[in-house]
């Protein structure tokens, strides 16, 4: 490999760039789905490529190719370097990086049990059991779904710069999901440990067996049949509590996709939106509370936005974004780094395979844990409502006004949970949201992982995470509807 990776190097050096890497890449990907205790999915894929990235004449270029040799790394050096050419004639500034050590190092991602050592039968028995319970629990469930993923990415980075890397990360997990109905009664959904598939960490095997989905099973089936006969979620201005499931997509479109910095400088903004976070308001925003830390933190174990080295070659870090509820700094790249003023690229260029170019994306950012114990902020609770696992979600381009809606509440009467909500929302504009957080818990604090974030075009998904515990917030806008609420 380094034989190649050198040849990509001198290719493009004597094509003229002034900067190029290489990114060798191998993708193992397992997908298994059980619906109504048939085998709905079952996919084992592996994919190799590599794509090159050079500056020249000020220009960025990339290309890449799923063929490994020498004659299309050589050909694919050039065209890489003859779109960075073009590409600086329509500068007005020529790209530039910020300095970064570079460094020949090995990354592993740390595990016990190899997922992709395991029988496969081993991982549908567990997914037909738990599929089994949740239809046999009730005469009322209609569909049942359990999931299981193991992902693995080895990859060689090597640059001109002299950096030459070898990293493999892995990730495993999974879910489950159950729907009810019952005569003219609108059906419930119940997902478990998380929505949208489940929850996902960089670990082995181990992780899959530690979420327990067989005897979560029972449990899904029951809170969705409490769920036909529940009350709407009552509206008005109250105070509501997250879960853990649920504020890790708050932090993920409040606070994640607004500090990225391609977005804050208009380079990303077809998908999803730019931000209201730009750098004037750097040191100025008061973005929440005293009480709300806000970190990018790479090095964490077990998050899917660990690893040892992003797409650039820069090292896993911890970036505050947000110190003590003040707007202190930004997810970067080298290039946006530079164009800022920053020291150092905060290490979240990633691409999802070999042939997109890197962008910035969220590695763990995180709610640092607060001072409270998750019983003890219900017990402080004179009156409120308690939201979990995601439903839907709502957020305008700059990522200022949202309306988020979960599958389940609780009402919080003197310190006690009591009944069952249905169809719970609530809706806020992010900086006012935020300085409304009076309280964060520490020990239910974990690291949800979610797999599917998209960002670019064309379309990139990665694996993203998010360290967070239970909160409350004071006089939000609870079950008020956008059309309700204007």
């Amino acid at each position: 490999m380094k034989d190649l990776t050198q040849k990509a190097i001198d290719v493009c050096v004597g094509e003229g760039a002034s900067y190029a890497d290489i990114r060798i890449v191998t993708i193992m990907d397992e997908d298994i789905t059980i619906k109504r205790g048939n085998i709905d999915v079952l996919n084992l894929t592996t994919r190799t490529g590599f794509g090159i990235r050079t500056i020249a004449n000020g220009g960025l270029g990339f290309a890449g190719s799923y063929l490994l040799n020498t004659p299309e790394i050589e050909r694919v050096a050039k065209l890489s370097v003859r779109i960075a050419k073009a590409s600086g004639k329509t500068r007005k500034k020529p790209i530039r990086f910020v300095d970064e050590p570079a460094v020949e190092d090995t990354y592993i991602t740390p595990f016990k049990k190899d997922p992709f050592s395991i029988p496969t039968e081993d991982k549908i028995s567990i997914l037909m059991e738990a599929d089994k319970r949740m239809r046999e629990a009730s005469d009322k469930v209609k569909m049942t779904q359990s999931d299981y993923r193991a992902f693995r990415e080895d990859k060689i980075f090597a640059s001109n710069e002299g950096a030459f890397i070898n990293q493999q990360i892995t990730f495993c997990g999974g879910g489950i999901s159950v729907t009810v109905a019952e005569g003219g009664k609108q059906p419930q959904t119940r997902s478990l440990p998380a929505s949208f598939r489940g929850d996902y960490s960089t670990q082995g095997f181990e992780y899959f067996e530690k979420l327990n989905l067989i005897d979560l099973s029972e449990k899904s089936v029951d809170e969705a049949v409490q769920l036909l006969d529940a009350k709407q979620c009552p509206s008005g201005k109250m105070t509501l509590l997250l879960d853990g499931n649920q504020l890790m997509l708050q932090v993920h479109e409040s606070c994640g996709h607004p500090t990225e910095l391609d977005r804050v400088l208009g380079t990303e903004a077809a998908y999803a939106g730019t931000s209201f976070m730009t750098p004037d308001l750097v040191g100025k925003l008061k973005y929440g509370s005293d009480l709300v830390n806000i970190t990018a933190d790479s090095t964490l174990h077990g998050g899917l936005g660990t690893f040892g080295y992003d797409d650039e070659g820069v090292s896993a870090r911890r970036t505050e974004l947000i110190k003590e509820g003040l707007f202190v700094g930004y997810q970067s790249s080298r290039e946006t780094a530079a164009i800022l003023g920053l020291e150092r690229s905060s290490a979240g260029m990633r691409a999802d395979n070999a042939q997109h170019l890197p962008l910035i994306r969220m590695v763990n950012i995180n709610l640092e844990p607060g001072d409270w114990n998750r019983d003890e902020l219900i017990a402080d609770t004179k009156y409120g409502i308690l939201l979990s696992t995601n439903k839907s979600w709502s957020i305008d381009d700059k990522r200022l006004n949202f309306q988020f809606g979960t599958e389940i509440a609780w009402e919080i009467v003197n310190g006690e949970i009591g009944q069952i909500f249905k169809n719970p929302t609530y809706a806020g504009i992010t900086p006012e949201f935020w300085n409304a957080m009076d309280a964060h818990t520490k020990d239910d604090w974990r690291i949800w992982g979610t797999p599917n974030c998209g960002k670019g075009q064309p379309g990139q998904v990665m694996y993203v995470a998010h360290g967070v515990g239970m909160a409350r917030f004071q006089n939000v806008d609870v079950g008020i509807t956008k059309e309700e609420g204007k």
